[in-house]
């Protein structure tokens, strides 16, 4: 279970914990309010019978009309054995244009959805008092539901923060990561260059010499992503056919003999603003993870999909898949199944797609033992 819980999860299910005990706590209040409300409505009952009666004595009299004056917060009707309405307590109908009686009515209506009622013997006969619930009863029944939207947008803005706060460091981390290294490899970059202009003089057809200077200028152009993944690059207009055919080819040369890698498209021309060596650092590193995918054997098939608003382009391998419950981790900073891995391609693969290109790029499908395909939203 550990792989599916983090801090995120515990910081939640602490405060459902919370809710939960305040829901509890606030309902039993409530029981314990709304017998003490059906109390004194019986009360209120006795003391209405007390009235009607022309047998009571004084000191009843007066008791009972105590205990009406002290109910001014329980609403209650009472009607006679055929139901008509002989009375009504704390039912406002001051404040409305509707008539009293339909008020009466439509507050008996509700009153006998809420509460069984109450049989009072008057001595004429039995009578039927229904009673509703105190402003202060039914605000501590809705307090808990308002407590709750209350903790979980808080939740939420925790969330957020936390989330925007440790997401702005991992940027500060690779950004700063990024340019310490092209800063690294610019020094032995430019000692090599030295050496290969002294290996020419002495051999100027060297076949050596010419590998030598095509790998020199690749990792050049890896310098230069690097210092390019810390400010937003400018984005050229381009054609991603040519492009992804160049990828293709440099590819297919540095991997192994029984790897295919197949190029499918319909157009000859997409054109599409991107950043041309940055665009090119996602592809090899999607090519090279579907290569480590594979063990030496298989193979990829990159596509390119055109439409209206989008272009799509898809990098497929029939490798070892990726387990599902791994999928919506594979671009989070750190994480990764390799043994010598760091775990930062796919983190700044979204970061060059989605900050700088302002595309998405996401696991479109994988399946253990058949494949995985990502893909690539362009925005036209």
């Amino acid at each position: 279970m550990r792989q599916y819980l983090n801090w995120k999860t515990y910081f939640s299910l602490i405060a459902l914990f919370i809710v939960g005990a305040s829901l509890y706590y606030t309902n039993q209040l409530a029981g314990k309010l709304a017998e003490e409300e059906k109390k004194k409505v019986l009360e209120v009952a006795n003391a209405i019978k007390t009235l009607s009666s022309s047998k009571s004595n004084p000191q009843d009299y007066g008791c009972a009309s105590n205990i009406l004056s002290q109910n001014t917060t329980i609403p209650l009707i009472y009607t006679n054995d055929s139901g008509i309405i002989q009375g009504s307590i704390n039912i406002d109908t001051i404040h409305s244009l509707t008539p009293k009686d339909k008020i009466v009515q439509e507050k008996l209506d509700e009153f006998k959805k809420i509460h069984p009622e109450i049989v009072v013997d008057f001595g004429t006969g039995k009578n039927y008092v229904y009673y509703g619930e105190s402003y202060l009863l039914t605000q501590l029944r809705y307090f808990p539901y308002v407590q709750l939207a209350i903790i979980l947008i808080f939740l939420a803005v925790v969330l957020f923060a936390l989330t925007s706060a440790h997401r702005s460091l991992q940027n500060q981390v690779w950004v700063g990561l990024s340019k310490e290294t092209a800063h690294q490899l610019g020094t032995p970059l430019s000692s090599i260059e030295a050496w290969l202009e002294l290996l020419r003089e002495e051999n100027p057809e060297s076949e050596a010499a010419l590998e030598m200077q095509k790998d020199l200028d690749r990792l050049k152009l890896v310098a230069d992503r690097f210092s390019k993944v810390g400010s937003a690059p400018q984005l050229v207009e381009e054609n991603l056919v040519t492009r992804l055919e160049g990828i293709v080819e440099y590819m297919q040369r540095r991997s192994p003999q029984r790897v295919s890698i197949t190029f499918h498209n319909k157009e000859a021309d997409i054109p599409v603003y991107i950043s041309g060596p940055l665009f090119d650092w996602v592809m090899e590193n999607l090519i090279r993870n579907a290569l480590d995918a594979m063990a030496g054997l298989g193979k990829i098939d990159i596509t390119v999909i055109n439409t209206p608003q989008q272009v799509w382009v898809d990098v497929q391998d029939d490798g070892k898949g990726i387990p599902g419950h791994q999928v919506k981790k594979v671009f989070t900073p750190g994480f990764t199944t390799k043994k010598r891995g760091w775990g930062l391609g796919l983190s700044l693969s979204r970061r060059i797609i989605e900050k700088y290109h302002h595309g998405s790029i996401f696991v479109k499908q994988s399946e253990i033992g058949k494949g995985t395909t990502f893909r690539i939203i362009l925005r036209r």
